[in-house]
């Protein structure tokens, strides 16, 4: 490959900034991943940000922590501040499985293997750094910082950690989505404005010392959290904080959130409006060749070759799940890419020398939220609910699935494309649910037929979560019963179609508040409908969700009611193995288990005896 072929990428090594007639850059990035030049990698799409501002732009992809920290010296000091994500995934959870073992792979890394970042990279390469250049600043960013930046249950340490911030001694971090904040953030740098000065930007979060004054906006309402501390003594206040931050992170019109910590504040600001259609096109319109960088010699990059002919077509999620991260990090509203901009990508994607004509995946964090918003936008500025779908699905929500229904269609019409696969999981209580209207209902019902039809590789992968009604609750799912209506209709679809798709539901164990005698009934009620579980998982705690502050606490952060969960290992194997019921090893210590529970019903309904 020659140089200007090399030149496409941003540059890794100081050769390659050598070779663009760069004594140094203005940014240096720092990643836990491999380097992607592909939209659905962060490093990739913030590089390409930044150098669309007008900034020269290098990352460092896994840099060796362990020797003479030489990939920390390599290209020197940037001219405005360092940037460090930890990668896609939370490197707990990229790391350790819900058992706490340690995986054997990594699919962010060259030929899947494990061990090219540390644990909780933020904080390493942030100390490395500010160790190495005491004086540059160091911006924090990416899911593993949104999800830790107040304090925090680590389900890996087992221990309530400060916010990351603190932890990493890193000068700024950047929560959520970074495009619109390190926008202002290079604007206001560029202007001369000095990097501690930066106080009131929106969607970021600083350290101050207890009484020293800041800048910030004189219209943001304020809450001031229970402090870390105070968190530290006594749980149920760690329970309060979390209502406080999952509404403020799901306001339009939110509130500067305060933590103490030791002698600090820790200050986070509200975020950013979304970004519109407009502003969310322009970032999938940047410069990504789509591959690689030639510096990994054509190994094998898994999570790679998963996306690399997908395409996505929304941000954010409303669901609202008490187990997800996706809302913390990406937000509850949507933000959808113009049709233009989607068929654009499908044309780039489809001159992929190695494009066979399948798209593995057209959609987004859940696949059919495409385009929906509410009716009434001044409803939703007020709303600070964090589920858009639970209880029920809200009179405010647009559910019409039209616009979906219009894209897929341009996709089968698509010269190139033979298949267009649906395969980020699709919420079936939106296309299901009576929206009162004859004409979006019909079009609802359309949508999963279409999809049933077309858009299925053989497995339509659904994720009801688990059977029990108030398990569901406190999921914040639907109801069961829906789960039993989608299986009617999937299965009139291809009687009908002469169609032989099986359908896949995704269930968990060890849930809070879920018991024996629930997993007993998720038990019984797979069985009626024929199913042999292959897609489950216990439930494993991740830094700011509802459920793991749930598991942590033992309080339900909005009743402050209690709840009990599964925490050993043992309580954990005995709702899991009721996955596994009609497996003969498990079948006498299931029976065991509801004898001791008193469910003699549960044995004759499971196993007729």
């Amino acid at each position: 490959m020659n140089t200007e072929q090399k030149l496409q990428w941003l540059p890794t090594s100081a050769k390659e900034m050598k070779e663009r007639g760069w004594e140094n850059a203005d940014v240096i990035l720092f990643s836990g991943d491999a380097y992607v030049d592909h939209p659905s990698f962060g490093a990739a799409v913030i590089g390409r940000l930044l150098e669309s501002l007008g900034l020269k732009t290098a990352i460092v992809p896994q840099p060796n922590w362990r020797d003479d920290l030489r990939d920390f010296r390599k290209l020197g000091r940037p001219n405005l501040f360092f940037g460090i994500s930890a990668g896609s995934m939370d490197s707990m959870v990229n790391h350790y499985t819900a058992s706490k073992r340690l995986r054997s792979e990594d699919a962010y890394t060259p030929a899947g293997k494990a061990g090219a970042r540390p644990d909780m990279p933020t904080v390493v390469y942030a100390q490395i750094l500010k160790k190495l250049y005491p004086d540059v600043p160091v911006v924090i960013g990416g899911i593993e910082a949104s999800l830790r930046r107040f304090t925090h249950y680590d389900y890996w340490k087992d221990s309530l950690q400060p916010s990351i911030l603190a932890a990493s001694g890193a000068d700024m971090l950047i929560y959520g989505m970074g495009e619109k904040p390190l926008t202002d953030i290079c604007r206001l740098l560029k202007k001369g404005v000095p990097f501690d000065r930066l106080t009131n930007v929106p969607q970021t979060a600083i350290l101050r010392a207890q009484n020293e004054t800041y800048a910030t906006n004189s219209k943001w309402a304020e809450i001031v959290l229970h402090s870390h501390e105070q968190c530290l003594k006594d749980r149920k206040k760690h329970a309060e904080n979390f209502r406080h931050i999952e509404e403020e992170s799901n306001s339009i019109e939110a509130a500067k959130l305060i933590q103490q910590i030791g002698n600090q504040r820790l200050i986070v600001n509200p975020p950013y409006p979304p970004l519109t259609t407009k502003e969310l096109d322009a970032v999938y319109e940047l410069p990504f060749t789509r591959l690689p960088h030639p510096r990994y010699k054509g190994k094998e990059i898994p999570a790679y070759n998963m996306i690399r002919h997908s395409v996505t077509m929304h941000r954010g999620c409303f669901g609202g799940c008490a187990f997800c991260t996706i809302s913390a990090h990406q937000g509850k509203f949507i933000i959808s890419r113009s049709p233009e901009s989607i068929l654009k990508e499908l044309d780039r994607v489809a001159e992929m020398p190695d494009f066979k004509g399948t798209i593995s995946d057209l959609g987004g964090p859940s696949a059919n939220m495409y385009a929906m918003k509410g009716k009434n936008q001044d409803i939703c500025n007020r709303c600070k609910r964090a589920s858009c779908a639970y209880p029920t699905i809200c009179k405010n929500l647009n559910t019409d699935h039209t616009p979906l229904l219009k894209l897929y269609n341009a996709t089968r019409k698509h010269a190139a494309i033979k298949h267009c696969f649906i395969g980020s999981g699709i919420r079936y209580d939106l296309c299901l649910h009576d929206t009162g209207n004859k004409t979006v209902n019909q079009a609802n019902a359309d949508y999963l037929e279409t999809v049933v039809r077309h858009h299925v590789s053989g497995r339509f992968k659904v994720a009801p979560e688990h059977a029990a009604d108030q398990v569901l609750h406190l999921m914040r799912k639907p109801s069961f019963k829906l789960f039993y209506e989608l299986k009617q209709k999937f299965d009139q679809i291809n009687r009908k179609n002469n169609l032989n798709q099986q359908l896949i539901p995704y269930f968990i164990s060890s849930h809070p508040g879920c018991r024996l005698e629930d997993m007993a009934e998720l038990a019984v009620a797979t069985k009626q409908l024929d199913f042999k579980l292959e897609q489950v998982q216990d439930f494993t705690p991740t830094p700011m969700t509802l459920a793991t502050t749930i598991y942590y606490t033992g309080y339900h952060p909005y009743s402050l009611e209690e709840v009990k969960t599964a925490k050993t290992e043992s309580e954990k194997k005995s709702q899991n193995m009721f996955f596994f019921w009609y497996k003969k090893e498990f079948k006498e210590k299931i029976i065991s288990t509801l004898r001791k529970i008193k469910r003699p019903d549960l044995i004759k309904r499971l196993y007729n005896l």
